[in-house]
């Protein structure tokens, strides 16, 4: 037995091959992976040429079939559900197109024995000759919208050659085709599972390779994928996630790590504070939590140190807050509006005083979020050369 044969069994460990329509690269992908192991999961996705007279040669794996072709995710859904039932901890699943190598296999065992919870995506060198110049944006654009969303930065998120930990990713999915595998590292990511990459190989050899990836099609349903990604971030994860920390950390030591030992520079810490006050003071009522994670995402400042600040708007405050915005929007436009209304404070309130409202709430939030700005950057100064 040789070594990463006994890795797959200690890791326990087996390999899911999805294939349609594969049948020049398909015998040559099953026999370099039992190289390896014979812990082969094979899904054919309703495969109309000679495919299943190929898996016939090979009785004894584990084969799903599919009787018409339903997509990609199905394929590896059908693949991970079958991979428990069989008793497995982890799947690694491989392309049947011939452009993985069975030979980096022993790299995801070895990442797995260091790490039995990791997701684990292989690496590609995208920059290397023969890459379509299709795959290499589409990468690009998929690493940006899986950033934005976990906060994890990859080199790949687009290759089919992974490691999945069966046991802690979700159970239940919503995608059917080639969008699943975001939805699923997004997801993973989500409940805390660290998602990584590691180095492989690829060839893109166009006489035998068949891409199913149809550009409009499938590049529309991944666009609407991380819209609802994107939305179910700023309303929930973000949220979520900084909520978690103030929790487990306590407001003091929070802002100890995530504002003065932030790695951020002091530049962006400050204006993250700045951001945090001007969007907690703006009228953006039902906006601000949205505002909060998105805009730090834009201007690439710190999410966690933004929305913290931006909770300035908490209850206790808004009354002083609503009656320093009348204040300062009398000096500019007065309508006779009463520094404090009647609680509870509300639009309808406000509604025949609204233009010296919005006057002074914005420049209230200009005002207080840029003496803010320099305060803190200050005060951050002055602690990094205590510090130091």
């Amino acid at each position: 037995m040789s070594e990463a044969t006994q890795q797959f069994k200690e890791l326990n460990v087996c390999v899911i091959i999805p294939t349609y329509n594969n049948h020049k690269t398909l015998r040559r992908v099953i026999d370099s992976v039992l190289g390896f192991t014979p812990d082969v999961i094979i899904v054919n996705d309703g495969s109309t040429d000679s495919t299943p007279e190929i898996l016939a040669g090979y009785p004894q794996l584990t084969i799903f079939t599919h009787p018409k072709n339903i997509g990609k995710g199905m394929a590896l859904r059908n693949g991970f559900a079958k991979a428990r039932e069989l008793g497995f901890d982890h799947a690694i699943t491989i392309d049947s197109d011939g452009q993985h190598f069975a030979s980096d296999l022993p790299v995801f065992l070895d990442s797995l024995e260091l790490d039995p919870n990791v997701l684990l995506i292989g690496g590609r060198n995208m920059t290397q000759e023969g890459v379509p110049r299709k795959s290499s944006f589409g990468n690009n654009f998929s690493n940006f919208w899986f950033w934005f969303e976990t906060g994890i930065r990859l080199q790949d998120t687009q290759s089919g050659y992974r490691s999945y930990p069966l046991q802690l990713m979700p159970k239940t999915f919503f995608t059917k085709k080639f969008e699943f595998e975001i939805e699923v590292i997004v997801r993973s990511a989500w409940r805390e599972i660290p998602v990584r990459n590691v180095p492989i190989q690829v060839l893109y050899d166009p006489d035998e390779r068949v891409s199913h990836f149809r550009p409009f099609k499938d590049f529309t349903r991944i666009s609407i994928l991380n819209t609802v990604l994107v939305t179910i971030c700023l309303i929930w994860i973000f949220p979520r996630n900084i909520i978690r920390k103030l929790k487990k950390k306590g407001l003091k030591r929070f802002l100890l790590e995530n504002v003065l030992h932030s790695e951020d520079s002091n530049r962006v810490k400050a204006l993250s504070i700045a951001l945090g006050i001007f969007i907690g003071i703006c009228p953006f009522w039902g906006f601000q939590t949205v505002l909060s994670l998105f805009l730090p995402t834009v201007f690439r400042l710190n999410k966690a140190i933004t929305f913290t600040f931006s909770n300035v708007s908490i209850p206790p405050m808004i009354p002083f807050i609503v009656a320093g915005s009348l204040w300062t929007g009398s000096l500019f436009y007065d309508s006779g509006a009463p520094l404090f209304p009647d609680l509870p404070i509300t639009m309808q309130k406000l509604q025949s005083h609204l233009a010296q409202y919005l006057i002074g709430s914005f420049t209230l939030a200009l005002t207080a979020s840029v003496v803010a700005g320099f305060l803190s950057y200050g005060l951050l100064s002055v602690f990094k050369k205590e510090s130091s």
